[in-house]
């Protein structure tokens, strides 16, 4: 009975691709506009659009087809429309310069927008002068890949995201590149998804942020010279490889901060030139591992609400602070990482050093609660105080040491 089923539902399949219709849209063609196009096709269909510049409004997708741009026909929100709305499953959109779309305060207007849609693919498009750039609403198993947003508004409050993403599930986020958005992308409760090879710079708050999306896999991508880095908060299961982060500086600034995260994994990173790698607040059970904590303020800050994390295998180089914290309970673990500022000995010749490391100074503890203290860097006095603290420690925390430090930088 089984194997019957899938017999008709191959010859279903076969009928409906057999039937389909390539529909042009173009000046020497019968369609000129995309709509009416749209309007003319069936499922399984594709509507082919010609170069040229294209004033549609809301171009409403409710069908299952694939909509192409040859040499990229500039489709114009006259700063008034939601470009494209799509509707249905089983949607392709590709090949478009997507421009001016509307801007609202109170609704929130995309380029291309999915409404509760599964198996949609949003394919190297261009965006620019977008509020949002590609939204998905409720969807599931969507792939938005090699597509280029760039938003040109001056505030915040006048800028959406790029990719912004909410109650979905099974998306993968491939190779976009995103400039001067709000966030370049935005993830709310969404799961088990991957975000892959993209880069996300110079957007003015946070180059990834995400809440409540738990079990999403964020691998090799750039995150460079955004307002505040990457911010991840109230989630669990996140794993996160092979990703950079870099030249996030400012006040409030940082690689990625975490706040309430739990059961998550931060492996084979690069943290470079930013005010602080990672910010830890309210974190617990991350295993911290093999990542590269380089030219930063604070390489990392762990709040004391923060335990049961592992930090291992991380080479520490060039740093003006290792390590920072704001109390002196200390709950989490640091074991066998190399920290350039170690002047212990290795008699054994184990590539281990024989004593401990603090990488927490007295001088960082002083700068974490008095900002203007930094006028004093690299002053014969802060030089005296942290060596009279590794002598005889007083205010920094007792347990928060690398009882196996490394001799040299492991090659990561």
């Amino acid at each position: 009975m089984k194997n019957i089923f899938y017999i008709l539902a191959g010859l279903l399949i076969t009928g409906i691709t057999s039937h389909a219709r390539t529909i042009r849209v173009g000046k020497q063609f019968q369609f000129h506009s995309i709509g009416q196009a749209i309007a003319a096709a069936v499922n399984g269909d594709t509507v082919l659009v010609e170069n040229g510049l294209y004033r549609e409004k809301n171009i409403v997708i409710g069908k299952s087809i694939v909509l192409i741009g040859n040499n990229f026909p500039v489709l114009d929100g006259e700063h008034q429309y939601e470009i494209i709305s799509i509707k249905a499953n089983y949607v392709t959109v590709k090949g478009f310069k997507i421009v001016h779309s509307g801007v609202s305060s109170l609704v929130d207007i995309a380029a291309i927008r999915i409404y509760g849609c599964h198996d949609v693919t949003i394919s190297g498009n261009i965006l620019e002068d977008t509020f949002f750039g590609i939204y998905s609403q409720s969807s599931f198993n969507c792939l938005i890949e090699n597509n280029k947003l760039t938003a040109t508004a001056k505030t915040e409050q006048e800028s959406g995201n790029g990719i912004h993403c909410w109650k979905s599930d099974s998306l993968q986020i491939i190779g976009n590149n995103i400039t001067g958005h709000r966030d370049g992308i935005y993830f709310e409760f969404v799961t088990n998804s991957v975000i892959w090879r993209n880069e996300s710079h110079k957007n003015m708050r946070y180059g990834l942020h995400f809440m409540f999306s738990n079990n999403d896999s964020y691998i090799s991508n750039v995150f460079r010279n955004n307002g505040a880095g990457v911010s991840v908060m109230f989630t669990h299961g996140v794993k996160m490889f092979n990703n950079y982060f870099e030249e996030n500086w400012g006040d409030a600034s940082y690689g990625i901060f975490l706040k309430e995260i739990s059961d998550s994994y931060i492996i084979g990173n690069k943290f470079l030139r930013n005010t602080s790698g990672i910010f830890m607040e309210g974190a617990s059970r991350i295993l911290v591992e093999k990542n590269e904590f380089k030219d930063n303020g604070w390489a990392m800050k762990i709040q004391a609400s923060c335990l049961d994390n592992v930090i291992t295998k991380n080479n520490f180089e060039g740093n003006t602070f290792d390590v920072g914290t704001n109390g002196s309970l200390v709950l989490n673990s640091f074991d066998r990482n190399y920290w350039d500022k170690y002047d212990g000995y290795d008699l054994n010749k184990d590539k281990v050093g024989d004593i401990p490391y603090r990488p927490v100074s007295l001088y960082s503890m002083i700068v974490e609660k008095n900002p203007a203290a930094m006028m004093l860097y690299r002053s014969f006095m802060t030089s005296l105080l942290d060596r009279s603290e590794k002598i005889l420690p007083t205010l920094t925390p007792e347990n928060l040491k690398d009882n196996f430090p490394l001799m040299k930088p492991l090659h990561l």
